[in-house]
């Protein structure tokens, strides 16, 4: 079990280093124009495929990293770089995790490498859990997959909303319901391969921020995908629900979903996005600071604004050591008793709000503008509060723990 620690390896420090350059010279000089045109930077992902940032193989290497602390720092340099275009670079990971912990190994290998698809011929994949009504109420999901034992096959019916990648996706990982009297527990994974009839995208959102990453809904009509594309395989569901059943009978404790169980996994590293953006914006404000002069002297000379730059750095510190023990504790196998996920994911996104709108205000108007990075950074941090879990979700998540009560 590798012990906790502050310093990062070399191994890890020529990641660091090396992602911090590409974001500093490939994503930034490109951040503004796909912001403006609001439409997937395929250009960029091409480039981050063409240095093996955009591949399993990377996004394994960090995974896998004994520390827990690979996919943390991989976030928060990328975000650092752009939030809009990094989500398209890591937005297909979603749905590569989806695979990676409810698929069989014949499923990870056959679908994830045509997630991605490779360096001439760049795919993307969506996962699509959310519904018009059913967001963080899961259990009020109303895309039904059916099977038809005849021809071995599953008939998909609904509309999955805020779908990164929906419907420009090359592979769909679509979480739908197949025994509604279980509720949230009588959930199932599946795989919709590429140009398979009846999946369209529906409405393409225009955002606040974010813009460089592509939401849409995804519209699934009597969609029909082989028996194989079950993830886990229907032995194993089959007695999944069998034994849902049978807890549903004795008035059993809850078992997690395979959608929540995604989330769950993935809220560290949400909140090393929202480290990253807030970091960027606290280096933009100091670095103003520094060099803009008011009545004779720089800014940062006025404890007005010295302290503000005191509080978002100590803020962005705080925000990425709860993120740190939480990635630390997930890979060391060790249980989040006080829901030190959510805690993670709810300070950095609150953090990542509060000091891109501090920045803005020691940059004054110029902070307004679109001249200057920050006002695209804060629309850009408000999603971090919404997006997997809200803010008000993780208070819930993280009372309940401590409580051991039903509160809602």
């Amino acid at each position: 079990m590798a012990e906790f620690t502050l310093d990062l390896n070399d191994d890890q420090k020529q990641v660091r280093d090396w992602l911090h350059g590409f974001a500093a010279d490939v994503i930034r000089p490109a951040a503004s124009e796909w912001d403006e045109r609001e439409e997937t930077p395929w250009p960029v992902i091409q480039e981050a495929a063409k240095v093996g940032i955009y591949s399993l193989d990377f996004y394994a290497q960090q995974f896998f990293d004994p520390t827990g602390l690979g996919i943390p720092m991989a976030m928060e340099e990328l975000f650092w770089g752009d939030a809009g275009i990094a989500l398209s670079i890591v937005g297909t990971g979603l749905a590569a995790v989806g695979v990676l912990a409810n698929g069989t190994e014949e499923q990870i290998g056959t679908w994830i490498p045509q997630m991605y698809g490779d360096a001439n011929d760049v795919k993307v994949a969506a996962f699509c859990s959310s519904e018009p009504d059913a967001g963080s109420d899961v259990a009020s999901m109303r895309t039904r997959a059916v099977y038809d034992e005849a021809k071995d096959e599953w008939i998909l019916n609904g509309t999955k909303t805020w779908a990164t990648n929906g419907g420009i996706a090359n592979v769909h990982v679509v979480v739908a319901v197949v025994d509604a009297d279980l509720g949230s527990k009588g959930h199932a994974s599946f795989i919709v391969p590429p140009d398979t009839p009846g999946l369209s995208q529906g409405q393409k959102f225009k955002k606040h921020g974010i813009r460089a990453s592509h939401t849409a809904e995804v519209v699934l009509e009597d969609v029909r995908v082989p028996g194989h594309c079950l993830l886990g395989g229907k032995e194993k569901l089959d007695e999944r629900l069998a034994r849902a059943r049978e807890r549903a009978k004795a008035g059993g404790e809850r078992v997690k979903n395979a959608a929540m169980a995604t989330f769950e996994a993935s809220r560290p590293a949400v909140g090393a996005m929202a480290v990253g953006t807030a970091r960027a914006a606290y280096e933009v404000a100091l670095d103003y600071a520094k060099t803009r002069s008011q009545f004779g002297r720089p800014i940062i000379d006025n404890q007005g604004i010295a302290f503000q730059l005191a509080d978002m750095r100590t803020r962005i510190d705080a925000a990425r050591l709860l993120v740190w023990r939480a990635s630390w504790m997930a890979t060391t196998g060790k249980p989040f008793t006080s829901a030190e996920g959510s805690m993670s994911k709810l300070y950095a996104s609150e953090t990542a709000k509060k000091v891109t709108a501090q920045a803005i205000q020691i940059l004054g108007g110029n902070g307004f503008t679109r001249e200057y990075p920050v006002e695209r950074m804060h629309r850009d941090a408000a999603i971090y509060t919404i997006f997997e879990g809200t803010s008000e979700i993780q208070r819930l998540v993280i009372a309940r723990a401590l409580s051991g009560m039903p509160i809602r």
